[in-house]
């Protein structure tokens, strides 16, 4: 089974580390910083067999020339984007399937954020990468995409189970609630969740991975009905 491990780099980034329980391959996702997601490597072992790249922003694979070289991985991410991410040993798209030791992660097409951005899914484990596309209790702005690619990107998301774990780009969760409780002040499950939220940042504690269910629960953006409905969210939130 894949397991997810959180790797904090930069500000408020996560690169994760995932581990194949059966083989032992291990692969890193968005490693925009070497020192960390080295340390994090070296402390599992020091096995590096792929890197997932869910798009292309720097903050998401500036560290990935540097951590191939270290530990020869096999980089791998969207054909879309190939042009403006690092040299891809493996380019995938919308249906693609990529395996890691025993277990395969289908890949999903997710644009909204970046025009080629993709997320990863681990059914054997019910892990999700989804970088920048879903955050806890929100999404990412609409910075080459639009609203109606968001809101098609959500959607293949949200069925794909409650208990998957969420694994995004950015511990946002605590900014994201503030918002989530201004737009939907009346969603109980939103309130309880929130105050969750709050207690395990005060304490120093990650928000993520979160659980499908909950944001099926208390995200307002995965909660839209409409394109419109998200378009309206989203220039709320940017504005908030």
């Amino acid at each position: 089974m894949i397991t997810a491990h959180l790797v904090p780099i930069l500000s408020d980034n996560y690169a994760w580390l995932l581990r194949c329980g059966s083989t032992g391959a291990t692969a890193i996702v968005d490693p925009a910083e070497v020192a960390p997601v080295a340390a994090a490597i070296d402390a599992a072992g020091g096995r590096l067999d792929m890197i997932l790249l869910t798009h292309h922003h720097g903050d998401h694979i500036a560290g990935t020339d540097a951590i191939r070289a270290r530990y020869g991985a096999t980089v791998v991410g969207a054909r879309a984007d190939a042009h403006r991410l690092p040299k891809l040993d493996i380019a995938l798209a919308e249906g693609d399937t990529v395996s890691l030791g025993a277990a395969t992660a289908q890949v999903f097409e997710t644009p909204g954020h970046t025009r080629g951005h993709i997320s990863f899914f681990f059914p054997d484990g019910n892990v999700l990468l989804c970088g920048d596309t879903l955050f806890s209790l929100g999404c990412g702005r609409l910075l080459e995409g639009n609203a109606a690619e968001m809101f098609s990107s959500l959607a293949k998301l949200a069925v794909l189970g409650p208990d998957v774990l969420v694994c995004c780009g950015h511990e946002y969760t605590a900014s994201n609630a503030r918002f989530a409780l201004h737009a939907d002040p009346a969603n109980p499950a939103l309130a309880a969740y929130a105050a969750q939220v709050t207690a395990w940042r005060d304490a120093g504690t990650p928000s993520l991975p979160s659980r499908m269910a909950d944001e099926l629960a208390a995200n307002p953006f995965l909660r839209a009905r409409t394109v419109a409905d998200l378009a309206d969210l989203r220039a709320r939130k940017d504005n908030f």
